[in-house]
């Protein structure tokens, strides 16, 4: 069934990519992590070590798309940007058709992303997908990564 034929709940889980395996696929040289949050959620939370920054709001506006209320509330709660339509659709085509690249979108929660994916793959980029938990969960990747691990159990002597 193609992704234009998907009932609504459905279409999500054909958009998703989960965290490790999209860390694995930039590892491999195969994507590339587009982290569409907004500069000031970045600014805010941290950003994802060499993740392309293309904030979804700011894009969505220059492509002529209305924002829901939500979305506006938070593009207002920023400073938004003015993105180039050349710069954009350049740097996209340079990743997804030139390197031949998975476009890995990360939003902070995995919402979002879904958005961006579904958006980039309307335009023709049929190699987006979303990053499942988003920024949140490369947080608690890099917390498990960085915790000590805990010595095995020694039995002890009676």
């Amino acid at each position: 069934m193609s992704i234009e034929h998907k009932t609504s709940e459905e279409l999500p889980a054909a958009l998703e990519i989960s965290l490790p395996t999209a860390l694995e696929l930039c590892s491999l040289g195969l994507g590339t992590l587009i982290d569409i949050r907004q500069s000031f959620e970045i600014e805010m939370k941290g950003a994802i070590p060499e993740a392309v920054h293309i904030p979804l709001f700011e894009v969505k506006l220059m492509l002529g798309h209305e924002l829901s209320e939500d979305e506006q509330d938070i593009l207002d709660a920023g400073q938004p940007k003015d993105i180039d339509a050349r710069m954009f659709f350049t740097m996209i085509n340079r990743l997804h058709h030139a390197r031949e690249h998975l476009l890995l979108c990360v939003c902070n929660s995995g919402r979002r992303s879904i958005a961006a994916a579904s958006l980039l793959r309307s335009l023709g980029y049929p190699k987006a997908l979303s990053v499942a938990g988003g920024f949140q969960a490369w947080k608690k990747l890099q917390a498990a990564a960085a915790a000590p691990s805990s010595p095995p159990d020694t039995p002890t002597k009676a």
